[in-house]
C-alpha cells in the first residue's frame, strides 16, 4: 500500500507562485508513474502534471511553461511548482500514483483511470 500526503496549498494572488509536495510512503521501494490533478466542485477531476517511471514529464496544455513536476532523489517527494497562477486554477489539488512499476504514455498520464492511489488533496486558492 502506498499512502500520499499532499501540503503546499494556499491562498496566492494572480500572478503569484506555490510550490505543492506530496510525501510518499508505504512501498517506496518500487518506481512508481505520479501525478498531480485538480479537481473544481461539480466538475471532473483533470490531470495537470505527471512523472513516469522513465523519468518523462507530461503537462497539461494549459500549464506548459508555467508547471514543473519533479521528485526528490528518494523519490519520497513529489512536487509542482506552479507559477503566473490564474483564478481559474483554483481547486483541489491531488498527488496520485499509478501501479507499481507501471509506465504511462503521454495520453495515459493525465487521466486519473490509471492511478491506483490518491492523496487526500490541498486546497489551491487564486484570489484575482
Amino acid at each position: 500500500q502506498v499512502q500520499l500526503v499532499e501540503s503546499g496549498g494556499g491562498s496566492v494572488q494572480s500572478g503569484g507562485s506555490l510550490t505543492l509536495s506530496c510525501a510518499v510512503s508505504g512501498y517506496t521501494d518500487r518506481a512508481y508513474s505520479m501525478g498531480w490533478f485538480r479537481q473544481v466542485p461539480g466538475r471532473e477531476r483533470e490531470g495537470v502534471a505527471a512523472l513516469d517511471v522513465d523519468g518523462s514529464a507530461t503537462y497539461a496544455n494549459s500549464v506548459k511553461g508555467r508547471f514543473t513536476i519533479s521528485q526528490d532523489n528518494t523519490k519520497n517527494t513529489l512536487s509542482l511548482q506552479m507559477t503566473s497562477l490564474k483564478p481559474e486554477e483554483t481547486a483541489m489539488y491531488y498527488c496520485a500514483a499509478a501501479r507499481a512499476g507501471q509506465s504511462l504514455n503521454t495520453f495515459q498520464a493525465l487521466e486519473t483511470d490509471h492511478y491506483r492511489y490518491w492523496g487526500q488533496g490541498t486546497q489551491v486558492t487564486v484570489s484575482s
